[in-house]
């Protein structure tokens, strides 16, 4: 984008103006406190609202998911919440970018290694990818005993690293996969 000098200081001039404007309608007692309260009803107006739970941390702060036509448009806290009472913290307010986001990966990408460009690969080609990585090191790094003969069944060799975005059923299905494989280094923000 070219700006001139002379276009910068216009368009500057114009946005003090009607900052100064506003202000003195504020001053003087104005108040637009009922016009934004008529431009956030209006906005989900028709929406059915869905209560959810927000899935950031263990807190579980109540939102209510606002939707038309089955399409999320708005996602905000719940006011009825005694843990939260309608507000939510900034990862919570963007819980919107989680559904709705142009930038959102929809393909599983995989980069070989020494390569230098992605590879789209269908969701069931990658599952199996990992998959054997998985058993191919457990299977190369299980400890039955230890020296003494005191038995473990463990392998140190994979870590788990999960996180709460996903609810807690999942979360916890998660912890007994990565415990049946023998896997003793997991971290969850979850803390299940």
């Amino acid at each position: 984008m070219d700006v001139s000098r002379r276009d910068f200081f216009k368009a500057s001039g114009a946005a003090a103006l009607t900052g100064t404007a506003l202000g003195s309608l504020t001053a003087v007692g104005a108040s637009f406190a009922p016009t934004m309260a008529h431009a956030q009803a209006l906005r989900i107006q028709h929406a059915k609202a869905v209560p959810s739970v927000c899935p950031y941390c263990s807190v579980g702060c109540a939102t209510l998911v606002h939707t038309v036509g089955g399409k999320i448009v708005n996602i905000e806290g719940d006011p009825r919440s005694p843990h939260n009472e309608g507000t939510l913290c900034p990862k919570g307010a963007a819980i919107y970018q989680l559904h709705v986001n142009p930038n959102r990966p929809t393909k599983v990408l995989h980069r070989a290694p020494g390569a230098t460009d992605w590879e789209a690969w269908d969701l069931e080609r990658a599952v199996t990818r990992v998959a054997e990585l998985i058993k191919k090191t457990r299977d190369e790094t299980f400890i039955e005993r230890l020296e003494n003969g005191t038995p473990v069944n463990c392998t140190t060799s994979i870590f788990s690293l999960g996180g709460a975005t996903l609810d807690n059923e999942w979360n916890h299905i998660h912890q007994k996969l990565m415990r049946g494989l023998g896997i003793v280094a997991i971290e969850n923000q979850a803390r299940i």
